[in-house]
C-alpha cells in the first residue's frame, strides 16, 4: 500500500500467475532487496463482449494505481478509454513491479506486456544496469508530449515520457509542532524524536528524502548529516504506510510525504491544520513517473495511442486529482481549489539519470551500513 491506496478498499482483482523467476524486490512502493515471489494481478474486464473489439492492450501498473475502482485511476482511466477506443485494456500489477518485467526479460520469458505506467529515473538506472539489451523502445510519436512541462523529461534515451509528478516534502500536525526551515533544524533538540521517514532501500518516498540530503550536502558528508538526525532520534520505517500510520497515530508529528498531501487530506475530510506542509530550504526533491512501451509489444501503436490518451488535458486532470500527484502537461484540467491545496515547492531539485547511474545504488548501501550500525 502506498499514500494514494491509504484509506482506499482493495478493488475486485482476479490473480494471474506467470511462470518465471525471482524479482529483485518489491514493497508498496519499489524496492531494490531480493523477492521471491512473480505473481501479477490483472484488473479489469471490456466494456462490451471481449469477442466485440479488435486489440487488447496489456499495461503494467503500480498497484494503487488499480487497486480502489472509486478513487484510483485504473478503473476510471480503463472505463474512458474503452469507451473510446476498440480495444480492451487489461492491468496488470506485478508485486514487485517492474523488477517482474526485468526478470523475465533476464530469463528469456515472454514479457506478456505491452506497456508500463510508473517509471521513474531510479527504475531506468535499474534496468539498465541489469539488462544487457534494454526493455523499452524508443517512446516514437506520441500526441500530447510537446506539452508537456519543461523539466519533466528524465529518460535521456527517449523510452519514457512524464505522465504525472509529485514532490517529497514534510507534513507536520500543525497543532502539536511547527516543523523547522532547514534540513539542519531538524537536528535541534526541541525536535528530537518529531521526524518519521522511510527506508531508502525499501521506498521510493524514503529513497527520494535520502536523495534530497545527498544534494543538499553531498556525496562525501551526507552520511554525517544521518548520524546527526539519528542522535535526534529520527524514526524510519519501512514503508510510505508505515511511516504514514505511525505519523496519523500521533507517534511523532512530523513525517516524510508528498506536498499533495492537503489534496489527500481533503478527500478524506481531515482537519487541514493537521496536513501542513514544509520544504526544507524551500525545495521538495521531484519524482516524475513515466510510461513506456515494452520492447517487443503485441501492440505497439496501440500502446502508443494510450499514452497520447493520457497526455489529454481533461485525462491529466482527472488523473492527477485521484492519483494525488501534479500533471505533466501545461493545459491539465484542474478543479479551482486544487492549486490551493497542492503545494509546489519554491525550488524542485532532483538527480538526473547521469547522475544517478553507477551512484544511487551505492549511496543507499553506504546508508544501509551506516543505519545499521549506530
Amino acid at each position: 500500500m502506498d499514500r494514494r491506496s491509504f484509506l482506499t478498499a482493495a478493488g475486485a482483482t482476479v490473480s494471474v500467475s506467470f511462470a518465471g523467476c525471482a524479482g529483485l524486490g518489491g514493497s508498496d512502493e519499489s524496492s531494490t532487496e531480493a523477492s521471491s515471489t512473480d505473481e501479477s494481478t490483472a484488473t479489469g474486464t471490456s466494456t462490451g463482449d471481449a469477442g466485440d473489439v479488435e486489440e487488447t492492450l496489456v499495461v503494467g501498473t503500480y498497484s494503487a494505481f488499480v487497486d480502489s475502482p472509486s478513487t484510483s485511476p485504473g478503473a476510471w482511466v480503463k472505463q474512458r478509454f474503452e469507451e473510446e477506443f476498440d480495444a480492451r485494456l487489461i492491468w496488470q500489477t506485478p508485486s514487485n513491479e517492474v523488477n517482474h518485467y526485468i526478470e523475465r526479460r533476464n530469463a528469456g520469458v515472454d514479457i506478456e506486456a505491452d506497456m508500463y505506467l510508473g517509471l521513474n529515473t531510479d527504475h531506468l538506472v535499474r534496468i539498465d544496469e541489469n539488462l544487457d539489451d534494454g526493455l523499452f523502445a524508443d517512446v516514437g510519436d506520441v500526441a500530447g508530449q510537446d506539452d508537456i512541462k519543461p523539466g519533466l523529461q528524465f529518460d535521456p534515451d527517449g523510452r519514457a515520457i512524464p505522465y504525472d509528478t509529485g514532490y517529497i516534502s514534510l507534513v507536520f500536525d500543525g497543532t502539536e509542532t511547527t516543523a523547522p526551515e532547514t534540513f539542519d533544524g531538524l537536528l535541534a533538540e526541541e525536535h528530537a524524536g518529531d521526524l518519521i521517514t522511510q527506508n531508502p532501500a525499501s521506498s521510493a518516498t524514503g529513497r527520494a528524502f535520502l536523495l534530497h540530503t545527498v544534494k543538499e550536502f553531498g556525496p562525501d558528508s551526507y552520511l554525517d548529516y544521518w548520524s546527526d538526525l539519528q542522535d535526534n532520534d529520527v524514526r524510519v520505517l519501512g514503508s510510505w504506510s508505515d511511516a504514514y500510520s505511525a505519523w496519523s497515530g500521533g507517534e511523532a508529528p512530523m513525517v516524510v510525504s508528498y506536498s499533495t498531501d492537503q489534496v489527500f487530506a481533503d478527500q478524506n475530510d481531515a482537519n487541514m491544520e493537521e496536513h501542513q506542509i514544509r520544504f526544507l530550504n524551500d525545495q521538495g526533491y521531484a519524482n516524475p513517473e513515466g510510461m513506456a512501451v515494452f520492447d517487443g509489444a503485441d501492440t505497439p501503436d496501440l500502446a502508443r495511442e494510450f499514452m497520447g490518451f493520457l497526455l489529454r488535458p481533461e485525462i491529466q486532470g482527472e488523473i492527477a486529482v485521484r492519483n494525488v500527484q501534479f500533471p505533466a502537461t501545461e493545459s491539465a484540467e484542474l478543479p479551482e481549489d486544487y492549486a490551493e491545496l497542492a503545494q509546489e515547492p519554491p525550488e524542485p531539485v532532483t538527480f538526473g539519470y547521469d547522475e544517478l547511474k553507477g551512484s544511487v545504488s551505492g549511496w543507499i548501501s553506504d546508508w544501509e551500513r551506516q543505519f545499521a550500525s549506530n
